[in-house]
């Protein structure tokens, strides 16, 4: 028989648990929840909410069944090259195992074309990039402090930089007459904003090379950037996320590159987030690194990985993946052409719709305009059209200013994690509301 709970005065709760800083009000997870509550299926909920608001590569998750299936023996906990079933079980180090890091950091240097090296002794583990850039927060800022992250942004560091940390974040305003391309006099404008408020920065995140438009950061910005930190005496974290990026490695801009090319000058005050999520397409694992060049901070992000582990059986598996070069070499080819192909379609579509978009070259979504539908250049008109598009056209695409964009009208819409066909559907039904809003 259930146990009936007789209703009483709510008993009083920690600081972090009542605070609203997770950011769950955000359109973005309402989205989410829509999508949840009348998820779109084929063949038994045709006319559900198909999903556009999830940043996930799924485009080659075949490439991945496949080598698993060849490669049993290798990636089993019995019978393996890495370390027997006992060892495995009992391992709780908190580096992590030595081939899973060097493996990782084998691949970072694969994935970025080779220009850039990394020590697999300054490689730290963590639960993926959620864990890492909230890890890096706790250990470059105290409460109060303050980060500096352009626009627009991924509307989980709202939660992932603040909500247990205590730290703030300071918009960095960029607009679309450049792409939304980071400057450094918008980077100043917000460091003379949290001054103004005497809010203390400690550092700017930025997400490279595949940023949150889907476009390289160019050197050049990069460096700008560099020098920003280095005046300020601050820190950069640079989430570097390659899915897709350019669609060729030669032009992966990662700031181990600039750094290596400035001799590892002022490199202390530079941290590296990755994880294999999005290039891999394996967000369930749950595998993100820190790369530091501070000796301190690797130190302290080891002690603090305690918190944030990743199961020693997922890194042996990941270690014989990463390990085998030419299933490396053939997958960052193939998922490269694949995600092309994909983002070709969808701006295709969308601009038969007679929706432009910005131009990108990386990542799993675009940036489109809708702004001519606004009935008033506000967020009040496009979370109207947002809420229209959500419950009328059945489509979860997240609107600009959940992701703090300063101009009204801009939405992100992802292609990366549902089937071909799928998308053909969700872009006709696009294409649809805009013939109906025509007449």
């Amino acid at each position: 028989m259930a146990v009936e709970i007789v209703p009483r005065p709510s008993v009083p709760l920690s600081n972090v648990a009542v605070s609203d800083t997770h950011g769950e009000d955000s359109p973005y997870f309402a989205g989410w929840k829509a999508y949840d509550e009348d998820p779109y299926d084929e063949s038994s909920n045709p006319t559900g909410v198909i999903q556009m608001g999830l940043a996930e590569n799924q485009v080659s998750f075949d490439l991945l069944e496949e080598y698993l299936e060849n490669h049993s023996q290798e990636t089993s906990c019995s019978g393996n090259k890495i370390s027997s079933f006992r060892e495995n079980a009992l391992f709780q180090d908190y580096h992590g195992l030595l081939s899973f890091r060097k493996a990782m950091a084998s691949f970072m240097e694969q994935i970025r074309g080779g220009r850039a090296k990394f020590n697999p002794d300054r490689v730290v583990i963590t639960a993926g990039a959620t864990a890492a850039n909230e890890l890096l927060t706790f250990i470059l800022a105290n409460p109060g402090d303050a980060l500096l992250v352009p626009t627009p942004y991924y509307p989980g560091f709202d939660r992932d930089l603040r909500w247990r940390t205590g730290v703030n974040i300071v918009p960095v305003h960029c607009d679309s007459s450049n792409n939304f391309q980071i400057t450094i006099e918008a980077l100043e404008a917000a460091y003379a904003s949290a001054a103004s408020n005497n809010i203390k920065v400690k550092g700017v995140l930025i997400t490279n090379p595949s940023n949150p438009l889907g476009a390289t950061i160019q050197r050049s910005i990069l460096e700008d950037i560099l020098d920003f930190v280095t005046r300020k005496n601050i820190h950069l974290v640079s989430d570097e996320i390659y899915s897709g990026s350019s669609f060729s490695s030669d032009e992966f801009v990662s700031i181990a590159e600039v750094l290596e090319a400035r001799n590892y000058r002022d490199s202390e005050r530079v941290h590296i987030v990755y994880s294999l999520s999005k290039d891999l397409g394996l967000p369930g694992f749950r595998v993100g690194t820190i790369y530091s060049y501070n000796d301190n901070v690797v130190t302290t992000a080891r002690r603090m990985s305690s918190f944030t582990l990743i199961s020693s059986q997922t890194q042996q598996l990941l270690a014989s993946m990463l390990s085998d070069k030419g299933f490396t070499e053939n997958y960052i080819r193939t998922n490269r052409e694949r995600l092309r192909k994909r983002y070709n379609k969808i701006i295709d579509g969308l601009r038969k719709a007679g929706i432009e978009c910005l131009q990108g070259n990386a990542g799993l979504f675009c940036w489109m305009n809708l702004s001519p539908l606004l009935e008033k250049p506000t967020r009040e008109s496009e979370l109207a059209l947002w809420k229209s598009i959500l419950y009328e056209v059945k489509l979860n695409i997240s609107p600009g200013s959940s992701c703090h964009c300063s101009e009204p009208g801009w939405f992100r819409v992802c292609f990366a994690n549902m089937s071909e066909k799928t998308l053909e559907i969700a872009l006709q039904r696009i294409q649809d509301f805009m013939e109906a809003r025509k007449k």
